[in-house]
């Protein structure tokens, strides 16, 4: 039986030797990807919607813990405002294109997305590839505080505030954008256009953040408990897997093996015989990410745990008044 490839973490030295002189290659087709990105943003006509819009970004492709706070946010706003909140999302590799509120148990992660159709777990969810005519339509239906999963580069929805996610650990990576880097947009382009820094884990904060007088909040992804079983084989498909693992282990997780997979994947019965084979042969059970459970059909979920996590922010009152003062104008202007 052949077995799926996955990300291994050993680098061919040769490969390494290499690649000074690939990055050179991709610089002006990095130069071209910002210039299209800084066009765009500075040429768009953004729509404005009765609702509040807050939009929670990041400048790096994924691996930035977006989602969770994206999650805790929606659940502090609901209970300290009493608003009806709502997440938009593009509904990343879900075959429809919206605008729709998402169903959870109704809806699969073809359809919307896995990331849509994990937050509808906890609250409402929509998707919209057009973001601008989501947010028209959110706003009939009643919502009255967009909160944007994702979006800081998407210029079709007007924002009245954004907040840019930031890994700490992985920072900007290289500094370069897609495909040199591992960034979306320049770093100072993205700030420029934030109102807020949310830097997740552990490590000190990339020192070109304090160049731009924002506002800095510190946030830590935890886990409730550790979970029941003896031993365990982790997989995970998301922006950086390593993360989860790392958790698991901090949490006193007898680990016996993890298999990393790239972001979104789609998980094939291939994977799961593997996945399978290998925890019976160390006696363990499998475990991954909430996010890449809802992409488990309910089939290959048989036997299957996920670890549910959150997110705690320091100075939770500062960073409430200051969405609550946001608010607040919005509502006088």
């Amino acid at each position: 039986m052949r077995e799926p490839r996955f990300w291994s973490r050993d680098v061919d030295p040769k490969s390494r030797e290499a690649a000074p002189v690939m990055r050179a290659l991709l610089t002006p087709f990095a130069w071209a990807y910002a210039e299209i990105t800084r066009r765009k943003i500075a040429s768009a006509a953004p729509v404005s919607v009765p609702a509040i819009v807050i939009c929670v970004g990041n400048l790096t492709a994924g691996g930035t813990g977006k989602s969770p706070v994206v999650t805790e946010l929606r659940a502090r706003l609901e209970s300290k405002l009493g608003l009806r909140v709502a997440t938009l999302s593009r509904g990343y590799k879900g075959r429809l294109k919206g605008p729709l509120k998402v169903q959870h148990g109704r809806h699969t992660a073809t359809e919307v997305g896995d990331e849509p159709l994990m937050l509808s777990a906890t609250g409402e969810s929509w998707i919209g590839a057009d973001r601008a005519a989501a947010g028209q339509a959110m706003c009939e239906a009643g919502v009255e505080l967009i909160l944007m999963d994702d979006g800081h580069q998407n210029p079709g929805l007007a924002k009245d505030f954004t907040l840019i996610v930031v890994d700490a650990e992985a920072g900007f990576g290289n500094g370069f954008v897609i495909p040199k880097g591992p960034l979306r947009e320049s770093v100072q382009d993205g700030l420029e256009r934030a109102d807020a820094i949310i830097v997740m884990g552990d490590g000190n904060e990339p020192a070109i953040l304090h160049d731009h007088n924002l506002p800095i909040f510190r946030g830590q992804i935890t886990a409730g408990q550790k979970p029941p079983a003896d031993r365990y084989v982790a997989f995970a498909g998301i922006g950086r897997p390593e993360k989860f693992f790392d958790t698991l282990q901090q949490l006193g997780v007898d680990l016996r093996d993890s298999v990393p997979f790239p972001d979104h994947h789609v998980f094939t019965e291939s994977d799961m015989r593997y996945l399978r084979r290998l925890a019976r042969d160390h006696g363990a059970w499998l475990i991954t990410t909430e996010k890449d459970y809802v992409r488990l059909s309910t089939e290959m979920r048989r036997e299957i745990e996920y670890l549910p996590i959150q997110v705690q922010f320091d100075r939770e009152a500062d960073l409430d008044s200051l969405l609550e003062d946001m608010i607040k104008a919005k509502a006088d202007g």
